[in-house]
Parts: structure tokens; sequence; C-alpha cells
């Protein structure tokens, strides 16, 4: 069934590997501390520091401060690749030990790529191990988070998970992530949109500048971009607000989950969340025309 969430999901890839020492214990802090209250992180992510520095947070602030929230995911054994129960329930168990809490709202099977989704689904498997996590109470929900849309929608339609979450497929450029959506919706599950940005380039990260969702971006998308770019303009609305905003008013989804990778992107959030953007911009992007293969799958 899906829960009540906050519209807002703080991402943290980058926290414990890009970010480092002093750097990301105040990020950490702050992350946890923020009024946004829902924080989304990995047992794979930064090599599992991520949850490390989002437990010494929680440590230093004596607890997650009331109506705070930690999602995490389980993810294969680094190195060997293997994703079955047992390694389910170690993921959990690393996870839970790194955050020093002993209850997830939400656990997701986060990009099981080294499995065939028969094995996921098999006895003894993944899948089975998430559930009995579910009715063990120690999970409130089972997810399951990854790329490719083909891939989603096959483990969406087993009716085995209650949340899922979708990086980069449904954004300002790229639309193919309204299939896992509507089919999740159909099955009452919690719809988290990952990555409005597009991996940056729609938030003008000069990281990302020639790329969507981490690859190059042909160059029918990058004209289609700066079509955008100049419309917004028009508008005197920053592109990454148009972004941002387009996820947040699908109201098949029930948190848009961004990344947050300094202290700046986290103010820099704040000010495009409270951003204006009418209803009769995107009208006005409807009326660019077809939006471009993205590239993206």
């Amino acid at each position: 069934m899906a829960q009540t969430l906050a519209p807002l999901t703080l991402g943290t890839s980058s926290l414990g590997g890009g970010i480092t020492g002093t750097d990301a214990a105040a990020l950490a802090d702050a992350l946890i501390a923020s009024e946004f209250g829902q924080v989304d992180t990995s047992n794979g992510y930064a090599e599992g520091n991520s949850e490390v520095e989002l437990g010494k947070a929680i440590s230093r602030a004596g607890g997650l401060p009331g109506g705070t929230v930690v999602f995490s995911k389980v993810d294969a054994e680094p190195g060997t690749g293997v994703f079955d129960g047992d390694r389910v329930k170690r993921s959990f168990e690393e996870t839970t030990t790194r955050l020093g809490i002993d209850h997830l709202p939400v656990l997701h099977l986060h990009d099981p790529y080294t499995i065939s989704f028969a094995e996921a689904m098999a006895p003894g498997g993944a899948v089975e191990a998430l559930t009995a996590l579910r009715d063990q109470g120690v999970v409130d929900a089972i997810g399951i988070a990854a790329g490719p849309v083909d891939l989603m929608l096959e483990y969406v339609r087993s009716d085995a998970f209650d949340a899922v979450l979708s990086h980069n497929h449904y954004t300002l450029v790229d639309r193919a992530g309204s299939a896992i959506f509507e089919a999740a919706h159909e099955r009452d599950m919690t719809i988290f949109n990952a990555a409005p940005f597009g991996g940056g380039m729609l938030a003008g990260s000069e990281r990302a500048a020639g790329q969507y969702a981490y690859k190059e971006a042909p160059a029918e998308l990058m004209a289609y971009v700066e079509k955008l770019r100049a419309l917004a303009d028009e508008w005197g609305i920053p592109l990454g607000a148009a972004a941002l905003h387009y996820s947040l008013r699908n109201p098949l989804v029930h948190s848009t989950v961004v990344g947050i990778s300094s202290l700046h992107r986290l103010e820099e959030l704040r000010r495009l969340r409270d951003t204006s953007v009418p209803e009769d911009f995107y009208a006005a992007v409807d009326g660019l025309g077809a939006v471009p293969p993205s590239g993206n799958d």
C-alpha cells in the first residue's frame, strides 16, 4: 500500500565517497536535521561509507530527529556479485549496524544486475529474504530500485513489492518512467522518482555538461535541452526549478529523490523547491514538440 511521504527525499550516493572528512560530517548532520525529513541511502553507496556517515550523524544527534526517516537498499556482495537470500540478510544487518537503527520504513532491492529475475524470485532468493524481513516487522515496506525500464516493469508486475524507485527515466527530457509509474500505481505501490535533473544536466551542473544519466547525450537531445533552456529563460524560471517541479507535479509520484553532494546543493534544493512554476509553462514545453530519444536504456 502506498505510504504517506514528504514530497522530497534527499539522496546520499556521494556521501562518504566524493565527500569525506569534515565536509562529509557537516553534510550528514545537515541531511539528518533538515526540514525535508527523508534521507535515501544504500548498502553499496560509497562502499558503505554513506551509511557510516549517516550513522555517525544520527549518533551525534542522539538518535533520528522526530519526523525524520532513513530509507536504504540491499546490494549484491562486493567483488563476487552474489545476491541471494543470505546476502540480503547480511546486507540488511550491515546497514542497520552502520546506521545504528534496527528498523527501516522502506528497504529496496537495489540494482539486481548480477542475477536474473527468475533467480531473484526463486525460493531462497533475494525477494523471499526481503519479504521475510517485512514479515518480521523490521522493515515496513520492500521496494525495487534499478534503472532499465523493462527490468523494472518485470519486478513491478511480480506483485511482490510495496514500493518502486526509478531514476533518470522521468524528467523533462525522458518520459520512459511513466510506464513504470502507471504499473506501480495500478498496484497501489509507493513511487519514488529519483534524479529529476537527469544526472545534473537539467540543473546546470558543469560536471554533467553534454551528458544525460551519466552518459554522453545524443546531439538531438542536447538541441532540445537548449530549446528548453531558452524557454525557461523566456519565462524567467531556472531550468532546474522547472525540472524539479515537473516531477513534483506528477500525481503518481509520492516522493522525488534528489542527490545532495554539498551544503550548497542542499540550499539550492530549497531555492528550487520554493520557485513557483506555472502550469502554463509546461504547456509551452509541450509546444516544443516530441522529446527526442535520451540515449538512456
